[in-house]
């Protein structure tokens, strides 16, 4: 089986050299390229076609907001690797904007080496990075944004079950915790999880947080 392929976007050279030195030992991630900027980054994704893009936010010429919302829009078709936002802190004003753009998660730069690669390793699964404290920050931004109307009755295409399951996920509890407070086992719990991404037609649980703000169900 091939190694992920990774490309490490951030316009500061330390950062992007501790980057690849964390990724250097193992043999299932391998990065294909580096950028300083997000116009940078655009196009080493066209010439690398990298699995994941570690982008950095606050960049020069292109930030990596502008660079994310391009990869994610359908520019780059089939082959558009996945995003993972980068920052300095968890409270980065551009995080939302970002999960909305369509990057598949978040991580503050103090994370460990070790977590860091199996983040990689979730999200080139299909995975999701949102922690509870990053699901929690993100619901008071959208406690500060104008309320919206009400959507209780678009969920009436859920099961009880379900519905419980999206409660639980909306407030940031990951796939055991779920598990731990509905007194079921992970794997039913993931079963769950994939039918609501399915009947909401969203892909992960950052976009199940998104949807649930976006029809007054925060």
């Amino acid at each position: 089986m091939r190694p992920i392929r990774i490309l490490i976007a951030d316009d500061q050279p330390l950062v992007r050299q501790g980057l690849k030195a964390v990724f250097a030992p193992l043999d299932d991630i391998e990065v294909v390229g580096e950028a300083s900027n997000g116009a940078e980054a655009l196009e080493r994704v066209r010439r690398t076609s990298p699995d994941i893009v570690l982008m950095d936010v606050n960049m020069p010429r292109m930030t990596g907001l502008e660079a994310t919302r391009r990869i994610c829009s359908g520019e780059f078709g089939d082959t558009a690797p996945k995003i993972v936002i980068l920052t300095m802190y968890d409270r980065d004003e551009y995080v939302f904007d970002a999960l909305r753009a369509g990057a598949s998660g978040f991580l503050v730069k103090d994370v460990s080496p070790d977590r860091l690669a199996d983040a990689v390793r979730e999200v080139f699964a299909g995975g999701a990075l949102l922690s509870a404290s990053v699901t929690r920050q993100l619901i008071r931004e959208f406690v500060r944004r104008p309320a919206l109307p009400s959507a209780t009755a678009e969920l009436k295409f859920l099961t009880g079950r379900e519905l419980d399951v999206f409660r639980l996920l909306i407030q940031g509890y990951g796939n055991a915790e779920i598990a731990e407070k509905l007194h079921l086992g992970e794997s039913t719990i993931k079963s769950h999880v994939q039918h609501l991404y399915r009947k909401l037609g969203v892909r992960d649980r950052v976009q199940v947080v998104i949807y649930a703000y976006e029809n007054g169900l925060m």
